[in-house]
């Protein structure tokens, strides 16, 4: 399994996330704290966005180790964005190591990452695209669960009201797809579990889930911070900017800010507003409709 940090705020640069804290993404890319396996080696992928140029994001990607990949050190230093989406890689046994399989994956002005698996993928990757529009599907690149997952979420997407508020639309797309996935994993596959921490951004709003339907095993772990990271951890929260949220497979810094996101939740992340957790249902026979949104802190 892999790892990742999505951040929403005022511009950084991407070494905040990637570089400069202790517990760093791309020190997670070697020295993982909270999987079995530390190695995330498989390649590695930033995406952010620069609305001054237009809405689709940028992304970096690549099939070298993220510690040893000096292009992505040098542009971290040097890239600012009020949006950022990181990935380190760790490859299943049946996707191979290629740029196509790298997160983030990008569609329209949306980005999108998963940390986890599709159970069964094998018995069901064909079923997974059978029902969605051909523009989801022509959006499939590579060979990973991820990639198919993210084809099931552009086509609730497309399902649901276009007018409807942006953050909305997408948790509830959310919701419907993991449904959707689980309902064919159970149908079509040997019911194995799956795992699907996802993170989803327009550049404006983002969200996030922690949800596995194992019973035995607890999802992949997920932090978030509401703030801005600085080097000291008192100065962070005395500094601390509340439009700031960074969310992470693991804890960047020691800071006692970071909280830990409850199984089979999602995070909801807007501009302006607290995060949101919302609780998972995610049954098949009632897909939710984007509803009014709430925040909490």
């Amino acid at each position: 399994m892999c790892r990742f940090t999505l951040y929403l705020g005022p511009p950084i640069k991407l070494s905040s996330l990637l570089l400069d804290p202790e517990h760093s993404l791309i020190r997670q890319s070697a020295h993982a704290q909270e999987r079995e396996e530390p190695l995330n080696g498989d390649g590695f992928g930033v995406g952010w966005y620069a609305r001054e140029f237009g809405p689709e994001p940028a992304v970096f990607r690549s099939i070298t180790p993220a510690w040893n990949n000096r292009n992505l050190h040098n542009l971290a230093r040097v890239v600012a964005s009020d949006c950022i989406l990181a990935h380190v890689r760790a490859a299943t046994q049946s996707s191979g190591v290629n740029e196509a399989n790298c997160h983030p994956f990008r569609y329209r002005e949306y980005l999108f990452m998963h940390n986890g698996d599709v159970g069964d993928f094998r018995r069901v990757r064909r079923r997974l695209l059978a029902d969605v529009s051909d523009e989801a599907f022509g959006n499939v690149y590579g060979s990973t669960d991820s990639e198919h997952f993210f084809a099931v979420l552009i086509d609730e997407m497309s399902k649901l009201p276009a007018h409807s508020q942006a953050l909305a639309r997408m948790a509830a797309a959310m919701e419907r797809a993991i449904a959707r996935v689980t309902a064919i994993v159970a149908a079509h596959g040997g019911n194995e579990p799956c795992h699907l921490n996802c993170a989803i951004s327009d550049g404006n709003e983002a969200v996030i889930s922690r949800f596995t339907n194992d019973p035995d095993e607890a999802p992949p772990s997920l932090y978030y911070f509401p703030g801005q990271l600085y080097p000291d951890a008192s100065a962070a929260r005395s500094r601390t900017e509340s439009s700031a949220v960074i969310v992470s497979s693991e804890r960047l810094t020691e800071d006692p800010g970071w909280r830990a996101i409850a199984p089979n939740h999602l995070v909801l992340l807007g501009r302006g507003r607290d995060p949101e957790l919302r609780s998972l249902a995610c049954s098949p026979a009632t897909a939710p409709e984007p509803r009014p949104l709430t925040s909490c802190a």
